[in-house]
């Protein structure tokens, strides 16, 4: 057993399931802010029960996730020490600012507005939620900012063999974090709106309770995601340039390519220099699943007179397309983390020189025992989102008034025009 091999396995098992929980996280919020605004400005109460309803799936997973965002910070100390003792000073700095944004500012916000339902003033209430989503897009800004560190190291000098930040404004200007970032983030949008979509689609094909309220989330999900695809490749393959000239070995070899793994081996020694295959499979599976998801674009012109419901089998395509943007994103992460390979730092500190000198039988160890436990809260997560999202949105637990139990007969509610 080879303690490198196995380290990365685990990373890349942590890392891969607590990705899943913040595409959802990131794309719900921003949903839930244009509906609970629609509700401050209309004062529609379905826009209302619209709110509470994906609130309460978004809940459940921003508590699950953060559970497994705390795991995963474990790696760092355990498996990577080489890793936080070279870079840490430069590394550390964004990831404590994240820190304070998702496990301070973040979820005080979102434990106001979960508990602030009917005891604050509406505008107050909205706004804890603007805040929630804000500090949401920080948190990842942030994440995205140690990771093009990462991909790309700038503002740094080496003193005594460890780097030290020189200048903080280069990690916030580094040539690899724009384009990734807004990648993430319509990623997460597409997530979110396909997430809406196909369980809104769903309770259509069901024929459930509130109609005309799943139908308005069928058309706010596949119109996010039709938007959001369209971003997500263009971010994506906007990636291709700058990439390319900066990590010129990342997927294509030529000349600069050859003199940069000629000045690795003459500064590391022999090696290979190339990142595996793995990457550009992940790549191109990617690539296929974005076109795939790209034709939600020919289901915009079947909303109109509801052609996508009485149709039938739109509804069953939305549903049975659910997976893939939840594929696409490991995948992405595969191709962007092991297209860097062999480097922890790239260029700067390889990988076998960040791993912690653990013996393989503990790293085994704690290999099953962090995929298990993410594994069950990756399956509690989804088990909870199915059952709260079966039940539909006649009457969500979150924001109830006081007093009104889950027997008690939903107050009726004028529906949409």
């Amino acid at each position: 057993m080879d303690t490198l091999l196995l380290a990365r396995l685990q990373f890349a098992t942590t890392t891969s399931i607590h990705f899943l929980f913040v595409a959802v996280t990131l794309g719900l919020v921003t949903l839930l802010v244009g509906m609970q605004t629609a509700w401050f400005v209309t004062g529609n109460p379905q826009w209302e029960r619209l709110t509470r309803f994906w609130g309460q799936l978004y809940v459940i997973n921003y508590v699950l996730g953060i559970a497994s965002g705390i795991l995963l910070e474990f790696q760092f100390g355990l498996n990577w020490s080489g890793l936080s003792r070279y870079v840490g000073n430069v590394f550390g700095a964004p990831l404590a600012i994240e820190t304070l944004v998702a496990f301070f500012l973040e979820s005080t916000f979102l434990g106001m507005w979960i508990f602030g339902w009917h005891r604050l003033r509406r505008g107050v209430h909205l706004a804890l939620l603007w805040g929630v989503a804000l500090t949401a897009y920080a948190s990842a800004f942030w994440i995205m900012v140690a990771n093009a560190w990462l991909q790309h190291p700038v503002g740094y000098r080496v003193r005594d063999g460890v780097a030290h930040l020189t200048d903080f404004g280069a990690l916030l200007t580094n040539p690899t974090l724009g384009m990734a970032l807004g990648h993430v983030i319509a990623a997460s949008l597409l997530t979110g709106g396909m997430l809406m979509a196909s369980v809104s689609a769903w309770h259509l094909i069901r024929r459930t309770a509130d109609f005309a309220l799943h139908r308005t989330s069928l058309r706010i999900g596949l119109v996010t995601a039709a938007l959001s695809v369209s971003l997500v490749q263009g971010f994506g393959f906007a990636q291709f340039g700058p990439v390319g000239d900066l990590q010129p070995t990342k997927f294509d070899a030529g000349p600069t390519a050859d003199a940069r793994i000629a000045e690795w081996t003459t500064r590391f020694g022999p090696g290979d220099y190339t990142p595996p295959a793995l990457s550009n499979v992940g790549l191109g599976f990617m690539i296929l699943i974005g076109f795939t998801l790209g034709c939600v674009w020919l289901l915009l012109p079947l909303l109109w007179r509801d052609l996508v419901i009485r149709l039938r089998f739109p509804l069953w395509l939305t549903l049975c397309a659910l997976p893939l943007p939840f594929v696409a994103v490991i995948l992405g992460w595969l191709a962007r983390e092991v297209g860097r390979q062999p480097w922890a730092a790239y260029g700067l500190l390889p990988t076998d020189r960040a791993v912690s000198d653990v013996d393989p039988g503990l790293m085994l160890a704690s290999l099953i025992g962090f995929s298990l436990l993410l594994g069950t809260l990756a399956v509690t997560n989804w088990t909870l989102l199915a059952r709260h999202a079966a039940r539909g949105a006649t009457d969500p637990a979150l924001g109830r008034p006081p007093g009104v139990l889950d027997d008690d007969e939903p107050r009726p509610a004028r529906a949409f025009a």
